[in-house]
């Protein structure tokens, strides 16, 4: 999962950029990147690590102009090296550069196609190059002596056909504008916004509104399944449907776990998405346990404490702040490695006894990955003095992989992959265990925009929604995907990390 954001201005955009991006940092915490554009000039800062520790004051005064696009990563089955940090670029035509989030699940036949037909050589494990070199191929192909909007709309149509699984991309294109497109089931999201100024229109796109929010900028809409739009420099907007057939299927997960509350995702809110999952959840635990003996709930934090509040409301319980989170800690269950995790969940996580002891206690969390997150918690609790304690998940069983960007583990990793719930509970040590249904979940969801008839929740019931998965990828990916990978391509990558600021195709600026 990354985060994306682009902005077409009367003014400089880097600052605005960077603000934009630490307000997606929770979609990324592997590396950060910015591309600024200024009068045929790509300047370019990326590294490893955050937000604020990438971008000093010489870094940002080097990023000058009134466009450009940045990117937070974490890394999908790929190395966290810097050469994959994005945006990344590619000299022709006319010099591209391009911040993507998603994954493509056709990137291994795309790289021999590449080479072979289109004459492109990939030199990392990025699926986001693979991207960068099909629409920069396809682009190369257009006829026009000088570049106009139906160019774009033509290599975007072509890289829908060629790509498949989930994407939505920025790029900006030298000496001509932005352009942002969406892969044909909207999988991803991407939204995007204005902001009228005395110099003119400004234009912005980023992952999630809350971005657009914080800068000032007026959400228009969400960037249609198959639809790119492209802004140019002087602040012409153009928008078109770029795919045979589009089926609207954005990913379910955003709600339960990757979006912040405070964001809007396609036309959803995600706070009364989670707020009615903590409702249906509480009327799952008066059908199945009307006479439970629950004190307390305490939510795990951050993403379950607005499901955790529904559902404390309706159960009659109160609810407590038991565990305290040390915010300088990521996110776990994308840690790579068990040990890793094991020791994050502790330094991440303090119970305040109090809270606990003697206690009932619920615990409800947002979702059920590992289990190792979970099995510990409940560990935590007990230790604290907790009586008896009982786990809830606002989401239903994970019981496979996510192909389409999210880097959850290979299926063996999963717990709940092969179990039923009992032993699901028994595995984790809980003294009683729910999970969410999924029709309840598709609801939570649904409500919030009816027009959705069908949304990505193959991390649920393994039903990919653009139908090209079969057991043969899931196994390539879960060799790719299983711990032992990981610690392997995460030594590689310690060994090859460097820092890259540059102007592009100019001149070096360390």
């Amino acid at each position: 999962m990354c985060g994306i954001v682009g902005i077409v201005g009367q003014e400089p955009v880097n600052q605005r950029i960077y603000d934009a991006l630490t307000v997606l940092q929770h979609r990324g915490q592997d590396a950060a990147g910015i591309v600024a554009y200024n009068n045929g000039h790509l300047a370019l800062r990326k590294s490893n690590g955050l937000v604020r520790d990438v971008f000093a004051t010489r870094h940002m005064r080097r990023l000058a102009g009134n466009s450009g696009i940045g990117h937070v990563r974490y890394p999908t089955a790929g190395s966290s090296s810097t050469a994959e940090a994005q945006p990344i670029y590619v000299n022709s035509p006319y010099g591209i550069t391009l911040a993507h989030n998603g994954n493509l699940t056709n990137a291994e036949e795309l790289v021999d196609e590449l080479f072979i037909s289109d004459k492109r050589h990939i030199n990392t494990a990025s699926d986001s190059e693979v991207l960068l070199n099909v629409f920069a191929h396809e682009l190369d192909q257009c006829t026009h002596q000088q570049m106009v909007p139906e160019d774009i709309f033509k290599a975007v149509a072509a890289v829908h056909r060629r790509c498949r699984g989930g994407y939505a991309a920025v790029a900006v294109i030298n000496g001509h504008g932005m352009v942002c497109f969406r892969d044909p089931y909207g999988i991803r999201p991407v939204i995007f916004g204005k902001r009228q100024t005395l110099k003119g229109t400004e234009y912005m796109v980023a992952s999630e509104s809350v971005a657009l929010d914080t800068l000032g900028f007026e959400v228009v809409r969400d960037v249609a399944p198959g639809e790119a739009i492209y802004i140019d420099f002087e602040g012409n907007f153009f928008s078109q449907s770029c795919a045979d057939k589009a089926q609207y299927s954005p990913c379910i997960f955003e709600h339960v776990y990757f979006a912040r509350p405070d964001s809007v995702i396609d036309k959803i809110s995600v706070y009364k998405a989670r707020l009615r999952m903590g409702e249906k959840l509480a009327d799952k635990i008066l059908k199945e346990w009307p006479d439970h003996d629950i004190d307390v709930v305490i939510p795990i934090p951050d993403s379950s404490f607005t499901s955790a509040v529904a559902l404390a409301h309706i159960l009659q319980k109160k609810m407590r702040h038991g565990l305290v989170k040390n915010r300088y800690i990521g996110r776990t269950f994308i840690m790579p490695g068990q040990q890793m995790r094991r020791k994050s969940v502790r330094q991440k996580l303090n119970p305040i006894g109090l809270e606990f002891k003697g206690k009932n206690v619920l615990l409800v969390d947002d979702s059920i990955v590992r289990g190792t997150t979970s099995e510990q918690i409940i560990q935590m609790a007990r230790d604290a003095g907790a009586k008896k304690v009982y786990f809830a998940s606002a989401a239903p069983p994970v019981r496979y992989p996510n192909v389409y960007g999210i880097d959850m583990p290979s299926a063996n990793e999963l717990i709940a992959h092969g179990k039923d719930v009992p032993e699901i509970q028994k595995a984790i040590a809980a003294d009683w265990l729910i999970f969410q249904d999924l029709e309840d979940l598709i609801e939570s969801a649904k409500e919030g925009n009816p027009d959705i008839d069908l949304f990505d929740t193959s991390v649920f019931n393994g039903h990919y929604v653009t139908g090209d998965i079969d057991q043969a990828y899931l196994d390539n990916l879960q060799a790719k995907r299983n711990d032992y990978a990981k610690q392997n391509t995460d030594t590689l990558a310690i060994e090859s990390q460097i820092d890259s600021d540059s102007v592009i195709g100019l001149h070096n600026t360390h």
